[in-house]
C-alpha cells in the first residue's frame, strides 16, 4: 500500500539535500504514518486504517464518523476500501 493518509490524503513530497556547498540532491519527505484500529460506533465494528498523525487529531476533533464521511467525499477513501478493513463484532 502506498504511503498516503486515508483521512487527510497527506502523501510523500519530494524535496532537495541541500549540502553546505550548496549541491542539490534529490530526497522524499515521508508523511508520518501508522496503522490504528478504531472502534466505529455507529457501525459497531473495529476497523483498521493507515493514518498520519494530522489524521488522528481530525477524528479527535470531529469524531471518527465524521472523519470517514469527509473522507469518502473528498476522495481519500472508498467504502469498498473501507469494508475490506472491517471486523466483526463477535457476536
Amino acid at each position: 500500500m502506498s504511503k498516503v493518509c486515508q483521512i487527510t490524503g497527506k502523501k510523500a513530497q519530494i524535496g532537495n539535500n541541500v549540502s553546505h556547498s550548496k549541491h542539490r540532491t534529490k530526497r522524499s519527505f515521508d508523511v508520518n504514518l501508522f496503522s490504528k484500529k478504531f472502534f466505529w460506533v455507529e457501525q459497531n465494528c473495529w476497523i483498521s486504517l493507515k493514518i498520519s498523525a494530522a489524521g488522528l487529531r481530525l477524528i479527535n476533533k470531529i469524531g471518527l464518523d465524521a472523519a470517514i464521511r469527509q473522507a469518502v467525499d473528498k476522495g481519500y477513501l472508498t467504502w469498498n476500501d473501507l469494508d475490506k478493513k472491517v471486523f466483526a463484532w463477535g457476536n
